[in-house]
């Protein structure tokens, strides 16, 4: 079984759908609030978006907005250009962009990923064989792609296993309802009581996104 290679084994870092509830079963051993929640929501649905120019894109248009708003962006550019590639991004006029309802700011952040990636400073490909350390410093590189789209982009892409997104609201609301942390506690608080769950906080997250996902009734349209 996959699992039984994962446990004591930090070579293995990605994790696929065929493993997932026997990894949320192990933190469920570790933490009954865990427990409690798999009770309640039952097991999360394996996430994934393929790891290329267009799912970048998409997180990129998910930054600070609801998940209902970047989506029905990444449509309205779907139907403009039919394939989300670099090359046709770098086609695009302002009042393309302005039409799909791009702000100027995210914008210029995907128009710098498309450059990025079509003179090949930035291989997608080769992504996928690195580990998330090398990953994250080529990212951050480009402007507009911060921590939190690496983290999502590690997680739901590439399904590396111990990506914890500090800085995504919903995981920390939810952490917070279900009592896991405090609304008060600084980053630090936070990263300190997530440490026993290393090196699996990737499903922890997806377990919270999950809970957040049914007690707010949100829709989520995930396959890009």
């Amino acid at each position: 079984m996959i699992l039984s290679r994962r446990i004591g084994d930090n070579s293995a870092d990605t994790f696929g759908k065929e493993d997932l509830n026997d990894l949320c079963d192990l933190l469920a051993a570790k933490d009954k609030r865990i427990k409690q929640i798999l009770i309640e929501f039952g097991y999360p649905p394996f996430w994934h978006r393929n790891p290329e120019f267009q799912s970048l894109v998409m997180i990129i248009l998910e930054q600070q907005v609801s998940l209902a708003s970047a989506f029905s962006t990444f449509q309205k550019l779907k139907e403009k250009l039919v394939d989300i590639t670099p090359e046709n991004i770098q086609k695009m006029s302002d009042d393309d962009f302005k039409t799909c309802g791009f702000s100027r700011q995210k914008k210029t952040y995907v128009e710098g990923l498309a450059d990025e990636v079509a003179n090949d400073r930035l291989n997608l490909e080769q992504l996928k064989s690195e580990d998330a350390g090398t990953i994250r410093k080529k990212l951050l590189k480009i402007k507009g792609i911060g921590n939190w789209t690496v983290d999502i982009y590690l997680l739901s892409c590439l399904h590396k296993l111990d990506i914890f997104p500090i800085g995504d609201l919903a995981l920390i609301k939810s952490m917070v309802q279900a009592k896991i942390i405090k609304e008060t506690d600084s980053k630090e608080d936070i990263l300190r009581k997530t440490e026993k769950l290393k090196p699996y906080r990737s499903i922890f997250t997806i377990i919270m996104w999950h809970r957040y996902i049914k007690s707010n009734n949100i829709q989520v349209q995930f396959d890009l």
